[in-house]
């Protein structure tokens, strides 16, 4: 971690609610698998959003080598990583989620990614490979732009008849070749390391989003004022995805939590969209996110 006065090239935020378990299994090998050996000046900071399980506790108890901020409310994820993004010294920022894990034998080496930024200063955002736990790729670390047309075939299922057909495969982009380092349009707040001179320029995340989609938002942004979007693949990230949320075992947590998914889905559209397409259309998205939200 950096001394005083050392310029920090790179913030590590790890927003957290009531995640104890998985910030105990994260942190150890952040520390051991890239921390450690490092040779940037890295700052980890986690940010916890009220949370009701200890977490602060064992945070300062355990992992005193960390910084940690409380945030006073949980008021989101937009929000929670707002508190540590604010007056950042960083060159680079990265949000990272706490149910992750960094892999041995420089698999998860984020130098690669700031030395590739430091190289091409037109790219704002760079993803590494996030993996889920059973192997395969987590599809949101490499997105298209949700227009209209990309979420209809991905929601209607021609984007998984037609993966390598440009025109049907744009959500995900899946026509792309995944083994090689290219442009996206969008990648996951699971892990994403952002430019710091570029983020003053665009801005904040946009806490208006709650709960999914202020990812999307900010790559659209960045994309925007002209800047790229890159997946770097050959550094790798397990998410043990879906934990929590939409497949939690909790019935209720999970309906919540999929209600803010399609409901965000209508508010991405608005701030993007409302003004680029004919109103029935919004109709028709809207009449979409009430069967979702209804279970239909």
């Amino acid at each position: 971690m950096p001394k005083n006065n050392q310029k920090v090239d790179l913030r590590i935020i790890i927003l957290n609610y009531n995640g104890q378990f998985w910030l105990k299994k994260l942190l150890p090998t952040l520390k051991k698998n890239y921390l450690d050996h490092s040779r940037y000046q890295v700052e980890l900071i986690v940010v916890d959003n009220a949370s009701t399980d200890d977490s602060v506790k064992i945070m300062r108890k355990d992992f005193k080598w960390a910084t940690t901020i409380e945030s006073g409310q949980n008021g989101g994820f937009a929000f929670g990583n707002n508190v540590a993004l604010k007056n950042n010294p960083a060159r680079y920022v990265m949000l990272l989620n706490s149910d992750t894990e960094f892999l041995p034998n420089k698999q998860s080496d984020l130098d690669q990614i700031i030395t590739y930024l430091d190289k091409n200063p037109e790219v704002a955002i760079a993803t590494p490979l996030v993996e889920l736990g059973d192997g395969g790729i987590d599809p949101a670390c490499h997105r298209g732009e949700p227009t209209p047309w990309a979420s209809f075939c991905y929601l209607s299922g021609l984007e998984k008849l037609f993966p390598n057909i440009k025109l049907f495969s744009g959500y995900h982009q899946t026509y792309k070749d995944i083994d090689t380092i290219h442009e996206i349009d969008a990648c996951s707040g699971a892990a994403m390391i952002v430019r710091g001179s570029a983020m003053k320029k665009v801005g904040l995340l946009d806490e208006n989003f709650f709960m999914y989609a202020e990812d999307l938002d900010w790559c659209k942004r960045f994309r925007d004022a002209s800047y790229k979007v890159i997946f770097y693949p050959m550094v790798k990230i397990i998410h043990y995805k879906n934990k929590s949320g939409i497949k939690s075992s909790n019935k209720k947590t999970a309906s919540i939590t999929q209600q803010h998914f399609y409901k965000t889905m209508l508010q991405y559209y608005d701030k993007h969209y409302l003004n680029s397409y004919p109103k029935f259309f919004r109709s028709l998205v809207k009449y979409f996110v009430l069967i979702k939200t209804d279970g239909r």
